[in-house]
């Protein structure tokens, strides 16, 4: 077994998208493509970021980002915990060494099993939004803690997270008071502000509702004592986005005028922050093409094999190519199934150069995060996305 105990042969592409390709030799064309070139060292740089400007603050990351077995033990050996979404993440979580109370269960409506599973892994803290849930967590895990979900808006996000989850301020006060009443801990609220959000004031107006369901829980005798900030930090896709400085800056700010300064135990959930900007996914041009008077850059990758957020545009990835440097002119760019959705760039197009050819780069820049995880399995035969680490040998210093 190699570092992070990864084998040190290749796995079958077949067999998993976090299939391993061997570290680079330097002659990265030889490389097979389409791939995840993945720096532990960048996961780290973050991890520590989010540490310097949000202190206090315990670090959950969303293992759903990007469930590398790399990325978990980097934070897990930096004193972060782990976000689950169900029982194959809480093992994942489990498996990196962390205690059991550094993982929270964030998905607002589970089966069953699931929870039973996630259960049997030591989570004790849920995130819920609705009455049934409750009554399922209770007859699991009587010992729970549980989190009331807030909706938001989502406004200022490039990937809005407000349509699925999340309740009202009123009902978030009842469903705690449900909690109380099912003999569980009603810990207090969660909430997220949308993925890669460009507004570090955004989480403003969620901690002033917080804030206010706290003091009327207080009323009926309840002592709810955490918040979960979620995630939303960015990030460097295509425009930019403050630093992280201005994030924790306004998000302290937030927290004080909505609590004052003795504020509730904070934990934040970031995915994309934490890896989105450890990867490069490297893909190759499969053909070009004029159509209508428009050029099509057809490439190894697509919609359906890790660019699953660039539909309707969402995600715009920084684009560098192995032909930079000529003229450019706009390119659609399409992926290589036979699907006509499998076309991730074409209201906007791309500029590219113009002698760009087959067998080309093309190299999709902070694609750490929801591309190797975030995928078909097999979809028209093409093969999970794998990972090459680069910076193999670094490891983590808490």
């Amino acid at each position: 077994m190699g570092l992070f105990g990864i084998p040190a042969a290749m796995k079958s592409r077949t067999s998993s998208p976090l299939a391993t390709l061997p570290p680079s030799n330097g002659a990265d064309r030889d490389l097979p493509t389409p791939r995840l070139d993945l720096d532990p060292g960048r996961v780290a740089d973050r991890v520590r970021e989010l540490q310097r400007v949000l202190p206090g603050t315990a670090i959950r990351y969303a293992v759903k980002a990007n469930p590398h077995r790399a990325v978990l033990d980097v934070v897990a050996a930096l004193g972060g915990g782990f976000d689950v979404a169900g029982a194959t993440e809480a093992a994942a979580a489990r498996a990196s060494g962390v205690d059991s109370d550094a993982l929270i269960h964030s998905n607002p409506v589970s089966s069953r099993s699931q929870l039973e599973q996630v259960h049997e892994h030591g989570v004790r803290l849920f995130v819920v939004d609705s009455a049934p849930e409750i009554v399922k967590l209770a007859g699991i895990a009587p010992e729970a803690r549980v989190l009331i979900r807030l909706i938001t808006s989502g406004a200022g996000s490039d990937w809005p997270l407000s349509r699925k989850f999340g309740c009202a301020p009123d009902d978030a006060l009842m469903l705690l008071k449900s909690v109380a009443d099912h003999g569980l801990d009603a810990a207090g609220i969660a909430f997220h502000v949308g993925s890669q959000q460009h507004n570090p004031h955004a989480w403003e107006e969620p901690l002033t509702i917080a804030a206010q369901v706290f003091s009327d829980a207080r009323r009926l005798g309840l002592e709810p004592s955490t918040v979960d900030l979620g995630g939303g930090f960015p990030a460097d896709h295509e425009g930019g986005a403050p630093p992280f400085q201005e994030y924790g800056r306004a998000i302290r700010a937030a927290l004080t005028k909505a609590f004052g300064r003795r504020h509730p135990d904070t934990l934040i959930e970031p995915g994309r922050g934490i890896v989105g900007d450890a990867g490069v996914l490297e893909s190759a041009v499969i053909g070009v093409a004029n159509r209508g008077g428009r050029r099509w850059v057809y490439l190894d990758v697509g919609v359906y094999s890790g660019l699953v957020e660039t539909l309707g545009e969402a995600i715009r990835y920084r684009i560098t190519t192995s032909k930079d440097g000529g003229p450019t002119g706009p390119c659609v760019v399409a992926g290589p199934t036979c699907d006509s959705a499998d076309v991730m760039y074409e209201r906007t197009p791309v500029e590219l150069p113009l002698d760009l050819a087959e067998g080309d780069l093309v190299r999709f820049h902070s694609a750490g995060a929801y591309t190797t995880c975030y995928s078909t399995v097999g979809f028209n035969g093409f093969d999970p996305l794998p990972t090459r680490l680069v910076n193999a040998e670094f490891r983590p210093q808490p």
